[in-house]
């Protein structure tokens, strides 16, 4: 059955709208530092809504405005399961979990509908501590995906694969040198086959 495709607009970032934590149920609130507003659970599971392109504002160590976002008052009682797939605050959609950047060292939610990132307690500050500056953050990039695609890499990886096809060709070949009746749960079909031959 084809999904049907929900048409509803969004929300827009800056409309007043009531937003629930979506790993906690806690209502949250907004907080602002440097021109950047963005929803936080204060007082619940201390995660933290960024509508589109805002995480990008605060992600390194040089933009102050991250700083605050630092500090967002958790109840250290809650301790939620954060193995959890989660839905979006703003639509709903489930949010798809990967790594921050090429250095795999903080795992976060993305929405594939509108573009935000929901952040758990500590993740903002896992993401601040990896890049000084957007160049560092575009360099590591440009090695990563050079050591993806590096042509020597390239050659030794076709080499791997074609050791694997010769592998796969013997074994194929010793399927008809061996006695089938050495297979387990073949000894039937083994001995029809001998017998349809002689």
């Amino acid at each position: 059955m084809a999904r049907e495709t929900d048409t509803t607009p969004l929300p827009e970032a800056s409309e007043d709208r009531v937003i629930e934590c979506p790993v906690c149920s806690n209502a949250m609130t907004t907080m602002t530092a440097e021109g950047v507003t963005v929803d936080v659970c204060a007082g619940g599971c201390g995660g933290i809504w960024f509508d589109w392109f805002e995480l990008a504002r605060v992600d390194e160590v040089h933009e102050s405005g991250g700083e605050k976002f630092l500090e967002v008052e958790r109840d250290p009682t809650l301790h939620p399961d954060l193995s959890k797939r989660i839905h979006c605050p703003r639509d709903s959609e489930i949010m798809m979990r990967h790594f921050h950047s090429v250095k795999r060292g903080v795992v976060v939610d993305e929405c594939p509908r509108c573009a935000g990132f929901w952040l758990d307690a500590g993740e903002l500050a896992g993401i601040r501590s990896e890049f000084a500056t957007q160049e560092e953050r575009k360099q590591a990039a440009q090695e990563y995906f050079s050591e993806l695609f590096d042509p020597d890499l390239a050659v030794e990886r076709a080499k791997t694969m074609e050791d694997l096809r010769k592998a796969r060709r013997i074994a194929y070949a010793f399927r008809f040198i061996c006695p089938s009746y050495y297979i387990p749960g073949e000894q039937d079909l083994g001995g029809l086959l001998i017998a349809k031959r002689s």
